[in-house]
Order: structure tokens, then sequence, then C-alpha cells
């Protein structure tokens, strides 16, 4: 299963955390809306918000958007970076997900949302992407093209406890082979990911070396 804009409404991902007895530190909502607010400093006001997907968030954006573009972002690269001791995975056997990690490029897709619905969009998404402060929203230029835009994006937070780095290949694949929590496996994660980058013509071979070698170490097991 995946998150939905329900769960997001309720505060559900907040409440399965809270209550995992891992004692990690949440952010509040007041917290949550400062972060938009000074996020926001920088964006010219009552104007549509750009933002950039690179994992969950093409396959299931759950947010409301009027324009999706593909298109790139340099200084960045994807990566399988994040531990994942709830969601999608426990804290016994954490899985991973993706962040934006230094270096590199990254395609991906570009959203727009529209001014009107500026403000409850980002309340989701912060809540979805900042609730523990694993990642931190930047902006971003994203080349489209011989177009530009400038996107908020959620760069992987190197400093919070569950950023796990360069991690070893085959570590990696065994994670994600066997991961599983409350909202899924971070195999299906993988999955839904390369056929969602699929749909709007990405080809990531990093992530498809990853999916043949996980599918290939389940079907051994």
């Amino acid at each position: 299963m995946s998150l939905t804009r329900a769960d997001l409404e309720s505060s559900r991902l907040h409440n399965m955390i809270s209550q995992s007895g891992l004692g990690m530190q949440l952010l509040s909502e007041s917290q949550l809306q400062e972060s938009i607010r000074l996020t926001l400093n920088s964006h010219k006001p009552s104007s549509d918000v750009w933002l950039f997907a690179y994992g969950s968030l093409i396959w299931n954006p759950v947010f409301k958007f009027t324009e999706r573009r593909v298109g790139t972002v340099y200084g960045w690269h994807r990566r399988f970076c994040l531990r994942a001791p709830v969601g999608r995975g426990t804290p016994e056997n954490p899985g991973l997900v993706l962040g934006l990690d230094c270096g590199g490029s990254c395609r991906g897709v570009v959203y727009r949302i529209a001014e009107k619905d500026v403000s409850s969009e980002l309340s989701l998404l912060w809540r979805r992407e900042m609730v523990i402060g694993s990642y931190i929203p930047k902006w971003v230029k994203v080349v489209d093209g011989s177009n530009e835009v400038c996107a908020i994006t959620f760069v992987i937070n190197r400093h919070h406890p569950d950023y796990a780095g360069k991690m070893p290949f085959e570590s990696t694949v065994n994670i994600i082979a066997t991961a599983e929590g409350e909202l899924g496996s971070s195999a299906e994660y993988l999955m839904q990911t390369v056929k969602g980058l699929e749909t709007v013509g990405i080809e990531d071979k990093q992530l498809l070396r990853l999916r043949s070698s996980v599918l290939e170490q389940q079907q051994n097991n």
C-alpha cells in the first residue's frame, strides 16, 4: 500500500511514527508551517510553485497540480540513502528509501502547483516529506530542454541519524529485498519507482540494476 491524501490530512504518518516506540523527533504542525514560510521567503508572492520529484512523488504524488514535465537537476543524484525503520521497514530490519544526494545529475518530474492550491498542497507535502526532518527543502533549477524553472525539492539531510550514505551495492540489495513495514516493502517502493520513471520516459540504469538484483535475490530465497 502507499500513503493517500486522506492519510496525510488525518496525520496518519505522524501517528505511525510517534507510536513506533523509536523516540524519533517529530516536527509539529507549527514547525512544518514555519518551514514552509521560510522556504517561500525567496519566492514571488501570489504565484504558482513548481516542485521537483525524483522518487515516490512521481508514482504517488497525492497533491493537486496543473502541469507536469520531465526535467533534469544538476548537482544532485537519486540514491537509496535513507533508512526506513517504519513505513518501508521495521526497527529490527530497517528498509531504504530514496533521497537526493550531492553530486551528479537527476532526471525526474517537475509539477506546477497553482497559486490557489499552494497553501493546502505544500502543507500535505511537508507532512509527508518533512515530518522527521530527514529531508531539507531546497530550491533547484530544473532544465527541460531549452526551458528552466526554479522548483522546490527535498534533498537528503546528511546530518539526520537515518542517513545511510553510500552503501555497498550488495548491502543495498539485501536491505531492499528483505525489508517490509506498515506501508509495504522497500522492494515494492523500488519497483513502483522504476515503473513510474518508465511511464514518463526516464531510464535510470542504477535503479534498473538494483531491481534486477533484488528480484534475483528474492527468487533465490
